[in-house]
């Protein structure tokens, strides 16, 4: 490498201080050494760095670009240098979030903008998962942490779980859909006879889950609650959502919730990682989810007029 960081430090106190004399006394070094430093460099590259100016060092455009290159990877040096101290400290390089796609996500931002402010160097990464997948992502080492991880964990152990809640989803359909008129409670045998429109499970080495779907029923499966959500005020299929997406549409009558006969308790939620993983942002995150506005959140309020619509779990 012919590139030093020591090179480049040198050259952007020559330019921050317009001389090789200042920016020896900036870096507690003797000019010779500058000096001597400076035209290894150009030597090296074969490129002529720094012109002289009446008593200024001026960066030539070979210089000024690779100055201007070089200050990324200064920048990006000092702060692995804190990085790797804070680590030292306790606190992990990185923490994975696998998110249940049926909570809300934007309860989630204000919490992560708190932990950027602990000033801890780790880094995060988000992914969404659907059923199974957070489990599968603990599993799969794709995780650190599952928020919203649902029912019961895989077999085999090597996993820590606290309860987050419930999922209260409501069963809906568009207004001109067929079952918008059907009598409540409506039975498996007249929901069969539609299409549901579901989010497939995201586990990839885990046997995929599936919830409130009943066997042979055709299904239109689309990529994310959005999508399911638009694609049932389209008219194009039935099935459960979230409350805090399906209130607005059954309020402003985009959707009708209905009532089934076979309404089941709420699917349980949890918090999940796994036991062989230490660390202070893991600490941090699981402390500051056990307050209960957060969960609150997270998992959505239920409108008083829609409370009444079945709980059968399904996506």
């Amino acid at each position: 490498m012919r590139i030093s960081l020591d090179a480049l430090q040198v050259l952007d106190a020559i330019e921050a201080r317009g001389s090789f004399a200042a920016a020896a006394a900036a870096l507690n070094r003797v000019p010779s050494a500058l000096t001597h430093a400076v035209r290894k460099l150009e030597d090296d590259l074969a490129v002529t760095l720094f012109v002289r100016a009446g008593r200024r060092a001026v960066l030539t455009p070979a210089g000024r670009l690779l100055l201007e290159e070089g200050r990324h990877l200064l920048g990006a040096a000092g702060e692995l240098e804190c990085r790797v101290q804070r680590i030292a400290t306790g606190w992990e390089h990185e923490l994975r979030i696998a998110v249940e796609s049926v909570l809300d996500p934007d309860a989630l931002w204000p919490l992560i903008a708190d932990f950027y402010k602990e000033l801890s160097g780790t880094r995060l990464r988000l992914s969404s998962e659907v059923l199974g997948g957070c489990w599968d992502a603990l599993a799969t080492r794709r995780a650190d942490l599952a928020i919203g991880a649902p029912g019961d964990m895989p077999p085999g152990g090597g996993y820590r779980t606290r309860p987050l809640g419930s999922s209260q989803p409501v069963f809906a359909v568009a207004p001109r859909h067929p079952l918008a008129k059907a009598r409540e409670p409506v039975p498996p045998a007249e929901i069969l006879k539609h299409r549901a429109v579901v989010i497939a499970d995201t586990s990839r080495q885990l046997l995929a889950r599936s919830a409130g779907l009943l066997s042979g029923q055709d299904t239109l499966v689309v990529p994310d609650f959005a999508a399911k959500l638009a694609a049932q005020v389209a008219g194009l299929g039935v099935g459960h959502l979230p409350q805090r997406l399906a209130a607005p549409e059954i309020a402003a009558g985009r959707l009708v919730a209905k009532r089934t006969t076979e309404a089941q308790p709420g699917l349980p939620l949890h918090l999940a990682w796994r036991s062989d993983h230490e660390g202070r942002a893991l600490e941090w995150f699981l402390e500051k989810l056990e307050d209960e506005t957060l969960r609150t959140r997270l998992l959505g309020a239920a409108p008083a007029k829609i409370k009444r619509a079945a709980r059968s779990p399904s996506r």
